[in-house]
């Protein structure tokens, strides 16, 4: 629901090839702040503290870098698979007003496969264009997690290395629609009978269209730090439970930023194409 993996992950732009010795492991430790809506669909925004680990790892056959956890299953020059991480976070129906009277909303975690295609990239490595599908399955976080069904998310995604000039800054920008299980979308958005009122009524969502997004990030690593923030924006219109009583408008905002400090590495070097 919010990226909030890796938090900042979803902040990060992805590495371009360039064939150079690296440290085979890399590892660091920060803060970050985000601030999103209770739920997309909610006019009730929360803002969040963070902690941030950067963790670089650049094995043969697992990777773990600014494009995520990922395997060498697949030539990396036309297609690759990696692991799709989202969530979202409590949210205590207290404190908001559409969802007064309800159950809480319990944190939830989305793990599942993305394969994802390389399309194009310039001459010069400095710029890529991505298509990602991730299919992820998410269960809620508690004393007896819950399958909530499934989403899958495919986007278009465009990276930039030395963006407008400016050495060492990566921006990335991703756009596409999203698509999710009756279930998941029940979570959200259904109202049960007898959480009815006269201004929410009885809600049943169903599965399907599930909005719009696009997603910018802006990124760079220092020799002793690396600094990061993104943007992220969803329309809901047209969406399968665009006429539930727990939606107060047809979009979501969400942004984070964060910064972390290098704390180690390997001295051993391997061959990296970042």
């Amino acid at each position: 629901m919010h990226r909030w993996y890796l938090v900042v992950a979803a902040l990060l732009a992805p590495g371009f090839a360039c064939a150079e010795p690296k440290p085979l492991w890399e590892a660091g430790v920060g803060v970050g702040g985000i601030v999103f809506p209770d739920y997309r669909g909610s006019d009730e925004l929360r803002t969040y503290p963070i902690p941030l680990p950067y963790v670089i790892y650049r094995g043969k056959y697992l990777k773990a870098d600014r494009e995520g956890l990922r395997g060498a299953l697949f030539d990396r020059r036309y297609a690759e698979l990696s692991l799709s991480v989202n969530g979202s976070v409590p949210v205590n129906s207290d404190d908001n007003e559409a969802r007064a009277g309800m159950p809480d909303l319990k944190p939830t975690l989305e793990l599942g496969p993305s394969l994802d295609f390389h399309l194009w990239q310039s001459t010069d490595a400095a710029m890529k264009l991505d298509f990602v599908v991730p299919l992820r399955l998410p269960f809620t976080i508690e004393s007896s997690p819950q399958s909530i069904g499934w989403v899958v998310a495919p986007r278009l995604n465009l990276d930039v290395k030395n963006v407008a000039g400016f050495t060492g800054w990566d921006f990335g920008v991703g756009a596409g629609p999203v698509f999710a299980s009756e279930k998941y979308h029940d979570y959200f958005y259904s109202v049960a009978p007898r959480y009815a009122t006269a201004e929410r009524p009885e809600y049943d969502a169903s599965g399907g269209y599930s909005g719009g997004h696009v997603l910018a990030s802006l990124s760079k690593r220092f020799p002793k730090y690396w600094v990061g923030a993104y943007v992220r924006l969803d329309s809901l219109r047209s969406a399968r439970f665009d006429d539930s009583p727990l939606m107060r408008q047809d979009y979501s905002f969400s942004g984070g930023i964060g910064f972390a400090r290098m704390i180690g590495k390997s001295k051993r070097l391997v061959e990296a194409d970042e």
